[in-house]
């Protein structure tokens, strides 16, 4: 598994649907670059069970993204035609109808790969074809990217493994103050408590202040 944590995100420009069934071409993350934050994940599948749960999440706390100045952008190996389609099914019926956001459609597989979430992989066979070997889906991969292009966090989940939407908010207050104050956020820290300045708090000295 490729470590991406404080390199440039792997760019791309691919289709889209936005704004809750709005096709857009050539997509980029490039676009925020010097204007936002970026929460970049991936997930399996459209019409799945776990999946639904995790986008749907994400949508009911994107006001707090927004106040954080933070881009939810969403990807899966479907096509754009399946990610409209599951857009506009109603939650009753396993739908995501709601969801804002863009999700992207990696067809090619080529920014799962990038992004080194692509449950499997391309090998030849005897007859020196390319075939996939595995299941042609992502892991679910999260990437937190800030206003530079450069991936500050990095989270993979295995299938059955839903991910925190309240964790993945705390990432990024503690990056955002870190950036701000030049002090470091120790374990379970939360937006409000105390920091340390590496060069002159000890951790005798935090421990007995908390």
């Amino acid at each position: 598994m490729a470590v991406l944590v404080g390199k440039k995100a792997p760019l791309f420009s691919a289709d889209a649907v936005i704004n809750g069934g709005e096709f857009v071409e050539n997509f980029s993350l490039e676009q925020f670059i010097g204007k936002k934050y970026v929460l970049f994940f991936f997930y399996p599948a459209d019409f799945t069970f776990v999946c639904p749960t995790e986008i749907l999440a994400f949508q009911e706390s994107i006001e707090e993204f927004e106040k954080r100045d933070v881009a939810v952008v969403g990807c899966s190996v479907d096509s754009k035609f399946s990610h409209w389609k599951w857009l506009q099914t109603d939650l009753k019926d396993g739908g995501i109808k709601g969801v804002r956001y863009p999700l992207v459609a990696d067809n090619a597989m080529t920014i799962a790969e990038n992004y080194d979430v692509l449950i499997g992989t391309w090998d030849y066979t005897e007859e020196g074809e390319a075939a996939f070997i595995g299941i042609p889906e992502a892991y679910r991969g999260l990437f937190l990217i800030d206003r530079e292009g450069i991936v500050r966090h990095q989270l993979v989940n295995d299938k059955p493994l839903g991910r925190s939407v309240d964790e993945a908010l705390r990432l990024i207050d503690a990056l955002q103050y870190s950036e701000e104050y030049g002090e470091v956020c120790p374990a379970n820290w939360h937006k409000g408590d105390k920091a340390l300045k590496e060069t002159q708090d000890s951790i005798a000295t935090y421990l007995g202040e908390k």
